[in-house]
């Protein structure tokens, strides 16, 4: 079956979000990143930047920031983080059911995994690439590469592993796993695109 659906998982660093933008470019398809960040503001009304901030990844604070008024009732009795993990999961239900699309992130193949149309893909790569690539394009910061790669990574991983039960990068739970340090972001950019034909 045809791979209309195409959900992109990435270690921090890796070029994933660079690749799955490329990828939707060349498909000439829908890509949801900040786009389903604002979706999910909007239908959470939740603040945009705690989305892209803390949507990924489990709290330990038991606080939430609504970007307007309060909606009485709209969260149900659930923590901050729950709710939104409710609304992200029909948000990308929603999107998957509008056609083609790429999804980043947001345990997006864990959501479509029933799909028969959905490719589910993980972008990894070497630690000193990824180390190389995030202060080219985030900049020096206090905080040492290694220690930024080992942050994100452990947060992603740990809110996977809470809203999935699965294990985050595990190959099993992927269609196609690709090293992007090992083939060039261009050639997973051509694969990809290849198996949605």
């Amino acid at each position: 079956m045809k791979k209309n659906i195409i959900t992109i998982s990435r270690e921090f660093g890796s070029g994933g979000h660079s690749i799955a933008q490329t990828v939707a470019e060349k498909l000439g398809v829908p890509y949801y990143d900040k786009a389903l960040v604002e979706q999910v503001a909007k239908e959470s009304g939740f603040d945009p930047e705690y989305i892209e901030n803390q949507g990924e990844y489990t709290s330990s604070f038991p606080f939430f920031r609504l970007s307007g008024d309060s909606v009485p009732g709209a969260m149900n009795g659930m923590n901050a983080d729950d709710y939104l993990w409710c609304i992200q999961r029909q948000t990308i239900l929603n999107l998957a059911e509008k056609g083609p699309c790429i999804i980043v992130g947001r345990c997006a193949d864990f959501i479509l995994k029933e799909r028969t149309d959905a490719l589910h893909v993980f972008i990894c790569a070497d630690k000193a690439y990824r180390k190389e690539r995030i202060v080219e394009r985030y900049g020096e910061t206090a905080q040492k590469p290694e220690q930024r790669l080992h942050q994100k990574d452990k947060q992603r991983r740990a809110y996977y592993r809470y809203y999935t039960d699965r294990e985050w990068g595990a190959p099993q739970n992927y269609g196609l796993c690709l090293n992007s340090s090992v083939i060039g972001e261009e050639s997973c950019v051509a694969i990809i695109a290849g198996l949605t034909k």
